[in-house]
């Protein structure tokens, strides 16, 4: 079982069908963080806003996905899973795969669970953080998580750590699980992701096998 609010949302980054500037820039910066194009931005936004107009920086619509050999158009609509990053331009498996401990897909705008949250993640969402800091924070909470996100400020040097009202968080409703399943000489694989709001028996949003 893997705490998905610990990772960036790309979901985020699109908010009611309009890109959310701020939350591009802070896809940009995990972007450069893990040595990825920050432009890589600007085509998921355009994948999944409501419009049709290419922004500038990156962005991609329609008249580029139906040029392609095998043409599409663009979604228009969030990520339901995060393989689907893959139909976006830019994006292949390689880079899919660099982002994978760092992002997430919901389906809804969510904040980052600082008991999670790489090092990365957190200068991602955090102004005036650095890696060394973030580190340190990271090191300090194994077994001692944090029971709010003012005892985590309260551990940030002075001038750290900065962000919108409503970004961090110390809960956690979505967790994605994995499976295998033997049977006879063959194996399934098994993922689903899983929302759980109290203490009531989870809902599963979506389910796969392989």
């Amino acid at each position: 079982i893997v705490d998905q609010q610990g990772r960036f949302n790309l979901n985020n980054i699109v908010r009611g069908g309009v890109t959310s500037a701020a939350d591009v820039k802070r896809f940009q910066h995990l972007l450069q963080l893990l040595d990825l194009p920050p432009e890589l931005a600007i085509s998921l936004a355009d994948w999944m806003d409501r419009d049709n107009t290419v922004q500038s920086g990156g962005g991609a619509e329609d008249a580029y996905y139906l040029s392609l050999p095998r043409p599409y158009r663009a979604a228009n609509r969030p990520l339901v899973e995060l393989s689907e990053i893959l139909l976006v331009k830019g994006y292949d498996l390689q880079i899919l795969n660099r982002l994978r401990p760092y992002v997430t897909a919901l389906p809804e705008t969510t904040a980052i669970n600082v008991n999670f949250a790489s090092p990365e993640v957190m200068v991602a969402v955090m102004d005036n953080l650095n890696l060394p800091e973030a580190r340190r924070i990271a090191r300090q909470r194994i077994g001692h998580p944090f029971e709010s996100v003012e005892q985590f400020r309260e551990q940030l040097a002075v001038g750290m750590g900065g962000t919108q009202d409503g970004m961090l968080t110390v809960i956690s409703h979505y967790f994605m699980v994995k499976g295998y399943v033997n049977v006879g000489h063959s194996q399934v694989k098994i993922n689903a992701l899983l929302h759980r709001m109290g203490a009531g028996w989870p809902t599963v949003v979506w389910q796969s096998e392989q």
